[in-house]
């Protein structure tokens, strides 16, 4: 038996979401029964993480064991030629027996992005959380997310339902920016830590869009962070905006892609 690592790619809008759910179309399923076609035996595979419905994955790191004797590469193509548009694998790759897809990693990086424009961009609109309610200011916003980065317990971030032994995460970069790609409505969020609670980026984003729309003072969501109650959090932003950007193990190298990033400017 081998064990293969893939590097997954995927747009997560019509997905119900990463975990198999019966009845569903699912990320794994598909998945999996793609590489059964291919090897004649459906495997069960790891990802490093779950993303939920309409979450989307620039560099989702999946495992499974296989004792099919097709090379990394050659899996690697059949597998582009058979999955859905909406997925590619980036790469494939052998790795040891004892290699553990979620114990392994060192960091993930989430990106989460908005389109503040008053008029939507309907070439965004699968990829972003269109708010036209005014202009968000991305200052205030990464003032007040200094106060996120480092150790602590964000339980006041984490939605009920996936129980965890502990809600203590670190956070190690955590930036908000305006503009990015020469797009001026794009506000990106980009956070970096040693794992992730159940929609933790979400309600980060949440939080942080209240205080750039002058809803919030910028101390505010240190003070949501002290409380540890999720009812002191603001609200869970839409899943359309969230990318699983890369996923980091030793020797691994980040991918980087800023979605939909056009020359021309949405004319408004």
């Amino acid at each position: 038996m081998r064990t293969i690592k893939l590097t997954l790619a995927y747009d997560g809008t019509d997905f119900a979401g990463w975990q198999i759910q019966p009845g569903s179309r699912t990320v794994q399923a598909t998945l999996e029964e793609t590489i059964g076609k291919i090897t004649s035996v459906r495997p069960s595979t790891l990802a490093s993480g779950r993303t939920d419905a309409g979450v989307h994955a620039l560099g989702q790191v999946v495992s499974f064991r296989t004792e099919s004797r097709l090379s990394a590469e050659v899996l690697q193509r059949a597998l582009n030629a058979k999955l859905p548009r909406s997925m590619a694998v980036l790469d494939a790759a052998d790795v040891h027996d004892g290699f553990q897809v979620i114990r392994d990693a060192l960091r993930k990086r989430y990106r989460y992005v908005i389109y503040n424009g008053p008029i939507r961009d309907i070439f965004s609109l699968r990829y972003a959380w269109h708010y036209a309610r005014g202009q968000l200011d991305a200052d205030a916003m990464q003032r007040a997310a200094v106060s996120l980065v480092g150790t602590h317990d964000f339980s006041s971030f984490e939605t009920s339902g996936s129980p965890r032994k502990t809600s203590i995460r670190t956070v190690h970069d955590l930036r908000i920016e305006r503009g990015r790609g020469g797009q001026e409505h794009l506000v990106t969020l980009e956070i970096e830590a040693d794992g992730f609670l159940y929609n933790m980026v979400r309600t980060i984003v949440g939080t942080l869009v209240d205080v750039g729309r002058g809803a919030r003072p910028e101390f505010w969501p240190g003070e949501v962070l002290k409380a540890m109650d999720r009812r002191r959090a603001g609200q869970t932003a839409p899943p359309q905006g969230l990318f699983l950007v890369n996923v980091e193990y030793p020797g691994a190298r980040e991918t980087e892609f800023i979605p939909f990033t056009r020359k021309d400017k949405a004319t408004e």
